[in-house]
């Protein structure tokens, strides 16, 4: 096999459609790219505007309105400033002696692994730019079982929906993201399985559990880690975040990939450059619980 086997911009657009099936935090739904435009490089900056609030006056018939309020606007920038890489190689007798394409296998582990990152990149600026308004409890919210009102994991889910109505926040369109054993504890809980969306349209979305008291319900094994407080800091907490589409921004671009001979080695080689930014642009529409399973 020859690098002349490879077309680089093939090789590119199947990378990133294999990280957009992956990704649960970056996808569609939980983030917007809006503002994405066109990303030359790291360091790329994608200027966001925003027109500021109107004044409303009261109107009296007959007497002339007042003269016209000079438009504010306000503006953020998102930074791309992500910039992960992979290289690697196949070396020509792996090729001669495997039926399967080794070099396939290995972009859509390399798309698997980039994506991770990214991932967990986007969720650990989430949890750390969450107005503070919206951060229900101080240390670890205890899930306990279905039988004490109050405390159990759709309690809580129902306490971050106040949070971010209370702020402002869009009903629609809403969305929480949370781990495995956080799941395992709504799914015995009637008022979550009565509600069941299966069967919806939103059950294609990456980790889609169910829907439930406004919220998509997302699962991932990238949920944040915290170390626990009030004497625990041993023991290990959960930062479960919910919100809407519009409290973040995120950019990407699989800037290059190339097939290349290393100089040294019979080997076919290939490596690629992921650029990737985010920004939480409405920390209002965002909203963190720090939970652990009780025991």
């Amino acid at each position: 096999m020859t690098v002349n086997n490879f077309i680089s911009t093939i090789w590119s657009a199947k990378l990133l459609e294999s990280l957009k099936k992956a990704h649960v935090y970056t996808q569609t739904g939980v983030v917007n790219t809006d503002y994405q435009g066109d990303i030359a490089g790291q360091g790329s900056v994608v200027k966001i505007n925003a027109i500021g609030s109107v004044t409303i006056k009261a109107y009296t018939k007959n007497t002339p309105i007042a003269a016209p309020d000079i438009l504010t606007d306000a503006q953020t920038s998102l930074t791309i400033d992500q910039a992960d890489y992979f290289n690697f190689g196949v070396d020509d007798i792996d090729v001669a002696q495997q039926t399967p394409k080794i070099m396939t296998s290995a972009m859509a582990q390399a798309s698997y692994d980039m994506t991770d990152v990214s991932d967990s990149y986007v969720a650990d600026l989430m949890v750390a730019d969450v107005a503070a308004a919206n951060k229900l409890g101080t240390s670890a919210a205890a899930i306990v079982p279905n039988t004490t009102a109050g405390t159990t994991a759709y309690d809580y889910i129902v306490d971050m929906s106040t949070l971010l109505s209370d702020s402002g926040c869009p009903k629609n369109g809403r969305w929480i993201i949370v781990p495995p054993w956080f799941t395992a504890k709504l799914v015995k809980d009637d008022r979550f399985t009565n509600m069941s969306a299966s069967g919806s349209p939103e059950a294609l979305r990456n980790g889609f559990v169910s829907r439930v008291a406004g919220f998509d319900v997302l699962e991932s094994l990238n949920v944040p880690s915290v170390t626990g407080t009030g004497g625990e800091s041993a023991k290990t907490d959960s930062a479960i975040i919910a919100g809407h589409p519009m409290a973040f921004s995120y950019a990407e671009q699989v800037n290059k990939v190339e097939a290349y001979r290393p100089e040294l080695a019979f080997s076919d080689a290939v490596k690629g450059l992921h650029l990737y930014g985010g920004k939480v642009v409405r920390p209002t529409c965002i909203a963190r619980l720090i939970a652990r399973a009780s025991t």
